[in-house]
């Protein structure tokens, strides 16, 4: 009986030493991929999350918007091509006439009340989803210097 219980116990024991590795193996392989994206690939996944929270609503999870009222981001030209209005938009609000994809549009979009980093963050996400393209990260730095 007893060689029994000391077996038992020693398995209890192997099995309990082998979680501690394989939580600081996890992360460890988090630590790695984070080192392995670049900058840019890092604000783009902060900035996916900043967008489910915050401008899905409107834009539509698919970045498509909300034909008439809210303008798609998704190949948005205006998007890609005004890199201030579109900093400056996120960040301050926007209100009164844009054509996008050469369709007029006249709303308002409140300010969200983002920092620097996350304004950066989810340009960086937008500018880089649904088929918009953009290699120049949008920085904290820049976002700041962006003036009302």
């Amino acid at each position: 009986m007893s060689k029994v219980c000391y077996s038992a116990l020693l398995v209890i024991f192997i099995l309990g030493c082998n979680n501690t590795p394989k939580k600081q193996e996890g992360v460890t392989l988090q630590a790695t991929v984070n080192k392995i994206q670049s900058p840019l690939q890092q604000s783009i996944d902060r900035g996916a999350v900043v967008y489910k929270k915050v401008c899905s609503q409107c834009h539509r999870p698919s970045g498509k918007g909300i034909a008439n009222n809210y303008p798609p981001l998704a190949g948005s030209n205006w998007l890609t091509q005004k890199r201030l209005e579109s900093i400056k938009a996120v960040k301050y609000g926007l209100r009164g006439n844009i054509i996008v994809n050469q369709k007029p549009y006249n709303g308002v979009m409140s300010a969200m009340g983002l920092n620097n980093t996350q304004v950066a963050d989810v340009m960086n996400y937008t500018m880089n989803s649904w088929g918009n393209k953009q290699k120049k990260i949008v920085t904290e730095k820049e976002v700041a210097s962006v003036k009302k």
